[in-house]
């Protein structure tokens, strides 16, 4: 047989010791087949696994990305209460209004809102860092605006005019001697909640870096993130419960639990960095001067991660934390947050604002608790949390 074909044997052995090719990876090579993708050549030689931890590559900056020759997010855009800024891998939201202690306003969930959702369809961003300009994170609403002036504002969101968020609609609704509308008024609260809750529901992952003060309405916002790092002086409660408010975002007895949550809402007493992080709302604390640099440290550890796995972390752990009931505490507590500002005792303490000013009303409030204007640090711990 061999010979017909004039093959000698030695000659056949040679053909049989031919050395082939190295063969690829049994599960590449059916990749390695198809040469055209959609219409697009690809090498497939040049696959992730020849690149060293190809996986902290950005979406926007994996070879191949979708995202690949397309412009970059419009960045272009002013806002009222805060300030937008990409760095890197970290979208910087800050509070911009120092002067008046960052105080909410009806353009702050709006803009916030607005905000997020910039960083949550950025693909470039990992990681949202929430702060305050100034002296403090963020005072709570703007009480000489609301109860001073009794929503009577010249100014609001655009297109607020003749909506339920209108300030003139709001300041009928808070007249002490007319009809308030219940639903009225949820239906201007839920849209702040609404605003604020973009932290919570948003995709990627969100710290709260608070310094000063974070009280009143400030908790609201604070507490709607997933992270909050604090310093350790950093003035922490809800005040308001005294009179006139309840916490709006119903969300103190998710982040401490019953028992602290009640601590503090029973008396409006405030907590100091460091006992909110023994406490679990705050998951560091650090003397002011060295937050700047750990906050960093932190976010810089969480911008390190694939975008996709962060995403997936949050989704997994948000749906224990909203099997919880977030959506109905927040529901509830706005109404009674509007019952409240309309109780006998909320039109004395709005109609006391209105006569002598709200800096004096608030004074009148605390001070029998003997904590008006008193930072936490060196408190006497018989008498706070």
């Amino acid at each position: 047989m061999e010979a017909r074909h004039g093959l000698t044997g030695r000659r056949l052995l040679r053909c049989r010791q031919v050395r082939r090719r190295p063969r690829a990876p049994r599960q590449l090579r059916r990749f390695q087949n198809d040469r055209e993708v959609e219409g697009t050549l690809v090498d497939h030689n040049e696959h992730s696994g020849t690149r060293a931890a190809a996986w902290q590559e950005n979406w926007a900056e994996t070879p191949g990305s979708p995202w690949a020759g397309r412009p970059d997010p419009d960045e272009e855009r002013t806002y009222r209460t805060l300030t937008y800024e990409r760095d890197g891998r970290i979208a910087r939201i800050t509070f911009n209004r120092p002067e008046r202690g960052n105080a909410i306003t009806s353009d702050t969930p709006v803009e916030l809102a607005d905000a997020v959702e910039r960083a949550d369809l950025d693909p470039r961003v990992h990681v949202l860092l929430l702060s305050g300009r100034g002296k403090g994170f963020c005072g709570g609403y703007d009480l000489e605006m609301f109860a001073e002036s009794g929503f009577d504002t010249a100014d609001g969101p655009d297109g607020a005019a003749g909506t339920v968020v209108d300030p003139a609609v709001q300041a009928s609704n808070h007249n002490p001697w007319g009809t308030w509308d219940p639903m009225a008024d949820y239906a201007m609260m839920s849209r702040f909640n609404r605003g604020f809750s973009s932290l919570l529901h948003a995709n990627k992952p969100t710290v709260a870096k608070l310094h000063g003060f974070a009280v009143a309405g400030g908790t609201d916002i604070a507490l709607y993130c997933d992270q909050i790092i604090c310093a350790d002086d950093t003035k922490i409660g809800y005040p308001p419960t005294r009179v006139w408010g309840i916490p709006a975002a119903g969300m103190w007895a998710h982040r401490i639990g019953d028992q602290r949550a009640k601590r503090m809402l029973f008396t409006g007493d405030c907590i100091d960095g460091k006992r909110a992080q023994e406490w679990g709302l705050a998951v560091e604390s650090w003397p002011a001067d060295e937050l700047d640099a750990r906050t960093e440290e932190l976010v810089g550890r969480i911008a390190m991660m694939p975008v996709n796995q962060l995403m997936m972390a949050k989704l997994a752990l948000n749906s224990a934390l909203l099997a919880q009931g977030v959506a109905n505490s927040g529901m509830i507590s706005t109404v009674f947050d509007g019952v409240s500002r309309h109780t006998r005792e909320g039109y004395a303490f709005q109609l006391r604002s209105a006569t002598v000013g709200f800096r004096e009303a608030v004074r009148e409030r605390d001070e029998p608790f003997g904590d008006y204007k008193r930072a936490r640090p060196g408190a006497d711990e018989g008498r706070n949390p």
